[in-house]
Order: C-alpha cells, then sequence, then structure tokens
C-alpha cells in the first residue's frame, strides 16, 4: 500500500508541492525524499526546455569557439609571460 502511495506521489504533479512542503518542515530529509524532489524537479526542467533552432546552435557553437579560443590565448600569453619572467 505504502508503495502505491508512493508511485501516486511520482506521478501527481500536485506532488512537488506536498514534498517540498515535507522537505521544508523536515530539516533532516531522508535520501529517498532527497531522491524523489531531485526526480520532481528534474521532470519540471525538462518539460520547459526545448530542442534549439539551427541558428540558436550555431549561435551556441560561435560563442563557445570564442570563448575557449580566448581562454586558450590568455593561457598561452600567461604561459609566454611566465617563461620569458623565469
Amino acid at each position: 500500500m505504502l508503495i502505491k502511495i508512493s508511485l501516486i506521489k511520482f506521478i501527481n504533479p500536485i506532488s512537488t508541492k506536498i514534498l517540498m512542503e515535507e522537505l521544508e518542515q523536515n530539516q533532516n530529509p531522508t535520501l529517498l525524499t532527497r531522491l524523489k524532489s531531485f526526480i520532481l524537479e528534474s521532470r519540471r526542467v525538462f518539460r520547459i526546455t526545448k530542442k534549439p533552432t539551427k541558428e540558436e546552435f550555431k549561435a551556441i557553437v560561435k560563442v563557445s569557439s570564442i570563448g575557449i579560443a580566448i581562454i586558450g590565448i590568455i593561457g598561452f600569453i600567461i604561459q609566454i609571460t611566465w617563461r620569458l619572467v623565469s
């Protein structure tokens, strides 16, 4: 019976609110309670997110590439400076 109630909590979207209230009231939540909370929050995030369009993906790739290049250049400059100073 207890297992059925737990499964119903996983399926029911209202259970997120109930579980959060339980977590707030309980100062030392059990591992199972924390796991349930993580799963419910993860489900919520996956429902909100969407697949990026081609344009969005290209922009993400460009920005990431530029960031990696800048970090690499800064590291290279620091290494050259360090070798010249030593």
